[in-house]
């Protein structure tokens, strides 16, 4: 097992002093081609400016129900769906719009879905947690918390059974390690072999618990050793150390036919949703979790202006271009109509069923 900015040991009272003892031990820039790293960070400024507007749309009553949003996990987001290749497939939680963007979908349907339109992704029925589409395979989106484990591990189970070449990556945050759904999957992916790698974003906080609270074991890419699955850990505020990290588990995976687990570790910047306001957190911990010197966009524009790569006029054009971009997604969910009611239960299953209930709310229960 590799651990690249490992925490030093020590109690949950101990958690907050070991993060800020992590240091950035991450690759430089390398040999990287500079447009490509200028495309990471605009990639990277656009989840940021993207998730911005969708707090302001939330607060304005325009999205409703729950809402998670991907502010300070930017790094890690770019990375792992850099790593992916097309023909990969990805299932995630509801902290999803980055790695929706991320993977291919247009950025005006994944708002015009979280405004709740029919132009969205999931045709306005999803909403924020249910972001879905074949066609880039991404294929959710999943509100309940691991809900998205048993079938990420069905996919990988099915491409063994084809004998494809793609891998699935299962996206989940720290607390889904402690649910029934975590070891049943692990143990299944090990056990027939299967091409998946499982990537537990830790950001330290599940919902509202420390991990050193819920979990026996707080080094998180360890707890795949139950099931003889080798785990990692990486800087998950470092674009290109999560993206060489999660593409060698990737090819790995697909070769070798056997699942991988990665840890990247991060700071989540706001509470677990929007109206959360993380009062379980200290005011040093907010402050922390808030500071240029774990912000990834502010880390990595730091690395490309030293290295020559980005002025500051680069920075204000990338900044300006992304939100004439984000403010387009917008107004394009602003217009987008809303789901007609008599398509309500037009996906409630795959195929006909017979007696299906489609009784409208305020609908007699038996016709007259």
């Amino acid at each position: 097992m590799a651990d690249t900015a490992k925490p030093k040991g020590g109690t949950a009272r101990a958690s907050a002093s070991r993060r800020r003892g992590r240091k950035d031990t991450s690759p430089g820039l390398g040999d990287e081609k500079p447009e490509v790293l200028l495309d990471y960070y605009r990639q990277m400024v656009f989840v940021r400016q993207f998730e911005q507007r969708t707090g302001q749309a939330y607060t304005q009553a325009r999205i409703g129900g729950y809402c998670h949003l991907n502010l300070g996990e930017e790094a890690t987001v770019v990375g792992l769906m850099t790593a992916l290749q097309e023909r990969d497939y990805l299932f995630t939680n509801y902290r999803d719009h980055g790695y929706a963007i991320g993977k291919g979908m247009d950025p005006k349907r994944v708002m015009a879905e979280l405004y709740g339109r029919s132009d969205g992704v999931s045709k306005g029925w999803g909403g924020s947690m249910h972001m879905y589409d074949t066609e880039t395979r991404m294929l959710g989106g999943y509100g309940i918390v691991g809900g998205q484990l048993p079938l990420a591990t069905g996919a990988a189970l099915a491409i063994s059974y084809r004998g494809g070449d793609e891998v699935v990556m299962c996206q989940m945050g720290d607390g889904t390690t402690n649910i029934g759904a975590w070891h049943e999957s692990l143990n299944i992916a090990k056990l027939w072999n299967l091409p998946i790698v499982f990537v537990v974003i830790n950001n330290f906080t599940g919902m509202g618990t420390t991990v050193e609270m819920s979990s026996a074991e707080p080094d998180l890419y360890k707890r795949g050793a139950a099931f003889r699955i080798e785990g990692e850990r990486v800087d998950g505020r470092d674009v290109l150390a999560v993206r060489d990290t999660a593409s060698r588990l990737i090819e790995r995976a697909r070769t070798e036919q056997t699942p991988f687990l990665l840890e990247a570790w991060s700071y989540r910047q706001k509470g677990h949703s929007v109206v959360d306001p993380a009062k379980y957190r200290t005011e040093e911990q907010r402050d922390e979790a808030r500071s240029e010197e774990n912000d990834p966009i502010r880390i990595f524009g730091e690395k490309l202006a030293k290295a020559g790569l980005l002025t500051d006029e680069q920075r204000d054009e990338i900044n300006a271009s992304v939100k004439a971009e984000v403010a387009e997604a917008a107004d394009f969910a602003e217009n987008s109509p809303h789901p007609d009611v008599s398509t309500l239960f037009d996906y409630t299953y795959a195929s006909p069923v017979p007696n299906e209930s489609r009784r409208m709310p305020a609908d007699p229960v038996f016709a007259e």
